[in-house]
């Protein structure tokens, strides 16, 4: 379920896997290597927050051809 922070809207890593259809494993790498850059935002436990823009970045690397 989104979660709404002064009026942006924002994924959990559960969320953002399942609506690009990536394994949570593969996102992790993106982010620890570099690959997906931007994502700034945490929750107060410290967990990932992306926002749609995140999710578009994540989906187009998910799509690329190499």
């Amino acid at each position: 379920m989104p979660t709404v922070i002064n009026s942006e809207t924002y994924y959990r890593t559960a969320e953002v896997c399942r609506t690009v259809g990536i394994s949570r494993s593969t996102l992790i790498r993106w982010l620890n290597r570099g690959t997906i850059k931007g994502v700034l935002h945490r929750d107060r436990r410290g967990w990932r927050l992306f926002t749609e823009a995140n999710i578009k970045r994540i989906e187009d690397e998910a799509n690329e051809i190499k």
